[in-house]
C-alpha cells in the first residue's frame, strides 16, 4: 500500500467525505459548462415556470433561460471568486500575522490593534461598504469581490498567524535566527511559516467554507457579480419570488451551494482531528 494510500485510509471519515465532495465542485467547475445543455443566458428553453422536469431538473426563470444549466455555468465562477479571495487574505493577513509575531514592539501593537478594529466590523457590512465605495465600473467585478473577500478574511488569518508566531518565537532555532541577525520577514516565512503550516491550513479551510456563503450574500442583495453572469446567489436572488410557483429555480441551486459549504466544514474539521493528534503527540 502506498503511501498516499495509507494516508487516506488512517485519515478522519470527515476528512475524506469533505475531501469527497469539495473535489466534486472543481469537477463540476471544471466540466459544468460541457455538461450544461443550454447556454447560460439561452431565452426560450422551454415553457417559462413550467417547473422542475428531466430535461430541467432544476427548472426555468420567468425569461425561460434553464436554471440547471445556469447554475452548472457558474460553478467555476463560486469556486474562484472563493478560492482567490480566500488565498489573498492568507497573503496578506498570514504574513503581517507571522511578521507581527515574530517581531513584537510597537509594530505587533499597532498590527494588533487594527487587526482587532477591523474584526470588530461585521464582514456582510465591511464587504458591503467596499462595494459601494468602488466605482461604478468596478462594482461587481471579478477583481473587486476577489478584493472584498481577501480584505475581510486578511484581520482574522492575521490573528491566528500572529498567535502561532508568538508561540513558535520562542523556540531554540528561532531565537539562533534572531541572534543571527536574519531579517523579520525571512525568519517568518523560513521558520516560523513550515511550523505554523497545520494551523494556517486549518483556518485556510474554515474561510475557504465562509467565502461561498460571502459570495452569495453579495450576490442575493445586488452587490455582487452583475447580471447576467450565473452566480449561484444572484441565481437565488433572481428566482427568490418564485419560491412556491417554483421552487426547484431556487432550492436546486442553495443545495449545491450548501452541499460546498458542507464540504469545506468537513474538511476543516478532518483537518482540525489530523493537527490535533500531531500537536498531542509532540506534546
Amino acid at each position: 500500500m502506498s503511501k498516499v494510500s495509507l494516508l487516506w485510509e488512517t485519515s478522519p471519515t470527515s476528512l475524506r467525505v469533505g475531501a469527497l465532495i469539495v473535489f466534486g465542485h472543481l469537477l463540476l467547475s471544471v466540466l459544468g459548462p460541457w455538461l450544461a445543455p443550454y447556454a447560460p443566458a439561452q431565452m426560450g428553453a422551454g415553457i417559462p415556470l413550467s417547473g422542475a422536469s428531466v430535461p430541467h431538473p432544476f427548472g426555468l426563470d420567468q425569461l425561460g433561460r434553464d436554471v440547471f444549466s445556469r447554475t452548472l455555468h457558474g460553478a467555476w465562477l463560486v469556486l474562484t471568486l472563493s478560492l482567490s479571495g480566500t488565498v489573498l487574505g492568507f497573503l496578506v493577513g498570514g504574513f503581517l500575522g507571522l511578521v507581527s509575531g515574530y517581531v513584537g514592539g510597537v509594530f505587533d501593537v499597532v498590527v494588533n490593534r487594527l487587526m482587532e478594529a477591523l474584526i470588530s466590523i461585521p464582514v456582510l457590512f465591511t464587504a458591503l461598504l467596499i462595494v459601494a465605495l468602488s466605482s461604478a465600473e468596478a462594482a461587481g467585478s471579478i477583481p473587486v469581490i476577489i478584493a472584498v473577500i481577501g480584505f475581510v478574511f486578511a484581520p482574522r488569518v492575521g490573528r491566528i498567524a500572529r498567535a502561532a508566531a508568538i508561540e513558535i518565537s520562542s523556540r531554540d532555532y528561532v531565537v539562533a535566527c534572531r541572534l543571527r541577525g536574519e531579517p523579520a520577514w525571512r525568519v517568518a516565512l523560513r521558520e516560523i511559516l513550515p511550523n505554523a503550516s497545520g494551523t494556517l491550513l486549518v483556518e485556510f479551510a474554515l474561510r475557504a467554507a465562509y467565502a461561498p456563503v460571502l459570495v452569495a450574500s453579495l450576490g442575493f442583495l445586488g452587490f455582487g457579480i452583475r447580471p447576467p453572469t450565473p452566480e449561484w446567489g444572484l441565481i437565488i436572488s433572481e428566482n427568490r419570488t418564485l419560491l412556491f410557483l417554483s421552487p426547484a429555480t431556487v432550492i436546486g441551486p442553495g443545495l449545491l451551494l450548501a452541499s460546498l459549504v458542507v464540504g469545506f466544514n468537513l474538511l476543516t474539521e478532518g483537518l482540525a482531528r489530523i493537527v490535533g493528534l500531531q500537536v498531542a503527540v509532540k506534546g
